[in-house]
């Protein structure tokens, strides 16, 4: 019998969300997980809110969401919240009811600050780590890196600094929204232009015969057992960021967790001596690459430089052991964290302007790679 779709809608629908969802969806263990680190969070989210006022859209739910938004690749917040709002998966991960209104894309924009203000992001991160620690999932050994992040601003956006004229009209005075320039021929550096967009991105190269792009710099550090990341954060594109956020990003593990690797992989982007030498004096063996072959101490002039000449000489030594063989091999699992940031969580590009609004996407996302790692490696 064929049958019929019934036109009259019906006043009142009756079912449980819950029997919505199967049992074995991935989302219920991330679920129980987060619901259960933003309970312990619960005293911070107090400080962070007034006592009196008009009652505000929970932070657990804005976490939560966010935490969608990296998970299900949603590429802005407006689209995020068109999707729980038709979306009964969406719902139920924020613990809304299906006849609740769904809060504004502006939500996003409003509570920002006070995220950054009382680091609830950063917190949020930090729980999620301590869970893997606490399961014994992390290795003593660990890698450090850093990638590239293009900046939200467009390269027509660095100009000059010194003039802050527009750009002139053409002959009928229409100004385009999308005008046509021609860079060639022009020198453009950091020291003479700045992006009118975002002021912090910089010109940088990651590399010879790359295109020169207005980024930022991320860095994570993770462990190489099952390449969980345990530390990230955002940095002005240069040559030198990567090894001075490595050196941040041990410290605050050692200060927030109290944990020290034994040994840090990097690539050659790492080789220097001065770097060398502040992992061996916080007893951390590096196992980096070198760029090119060490000269000898005694035939260095300057004396300052003879202790980072003697840390690269221990360094060529340590490239020979077995333990530097495998912690090369093991450090390529931090690019699995880059490669899902950028192309599930969608920060290949930032979507916002300001490198603190970087960092609190970069922190959810980092957490959301290790909740996902986490429902194979420790089921809650």
């Amino acid at each position: 019998m064929r049958g019929q779709a019934d036109e009259q809608a019906p006043l009142f629908h009756v079912f449980d969300v819950e029997d919505r969802i199967r049992d074995d969806h991935p989302l219920r263990d991330i679920k129980r997980r987060a619901d259960r680190i933003l309970e312990g969070l619960s005293p911070l989210f107090a400080k962070a809110y007034s006592r009196t006022g008009r009652p505000s859209v929970p932070p657990e739910r804005l976490l939560k969401a966010l935490l969608l938004m990296a998970l299900y690749s949603v590429r802005s917040e407006r689209q995020l919240c068109e999707r729980i709002d038709t979306d009964l998966l969406f719902r139920w991960f924020l613990d809304l009811q299906p006849s609740e209104e769904v809060f504004d894309a502006t939500s996003f924009t409003h509570n920002r600050q006070r995220l950054d203000e009382h680091d609830l992001t950063k917190s949020f991160f930090t729980a999620v780590v301590s869970e893997a620690l606490t399961a014994g999932l992390c290795s003593e050994h660990f890698s450090v890196d850093g990638t590239l992040i293009e900046s939200f601003a467009a390269a027509k956006s660095f100009l000059p600094k010194e003039t802050n004229e527009q750009r002139p009209p053409d002959a009928n005075g229409f100004q385009p929204r999308n005008p046509e320039v021609d860079f060639h021929g022009q020198k453009r550096s950091n020291e003479t232009h700045e992006s009118r967009t975002d002021p912090e991105a910089k010109l940088y190269r990651k590399g010879p015969g790359k295109e020169a792009k207005l980024a930022h710099l991320g860095h994570t550090l993770s462990e190489n057992r099952h390449g969980l990341i345990l530390e990230i954060t955002v940095t002005e594109a240069n040559g030198t960021a990567e090894r001075t956020a490595a050196l941040q990003m041990l410290d605050e593990l050692k200060a927030t967790h109290d944990v020290q690797p034994k040994t840090l992989g990097a690539d050659k982007g790492f080789d220097c001596g001065e770097f060398f030498q502040e992992l061996e004096e916080r007893e951390i063996e590096p196992h980096v690459p070198l760029v090119k072959e060490p000269c000898a101490p005694e035939k260095v002039a300057h004396e300052k430089r003879k202790p980072g000449v003697a840390a690269r000489h221990r360094m060529k030594a340590r490239m020979a052991s077995e333990a530097y063989r495998l912690s090369q091999k093991c450090r390529k699992k931090i690019e699995e964290g880059f490669g899902w940031l950028k192309e599930i969580a969608g920060l290949g590009r930032s979507r916002v302007v300001g490198r603190w609004k970087l960092k609190q996407l970069l922190e959810i996302g980092a957490a959301a790679y290790n909740l996902v790692r986490l429902r194979k490696l420790a089921p809650a």
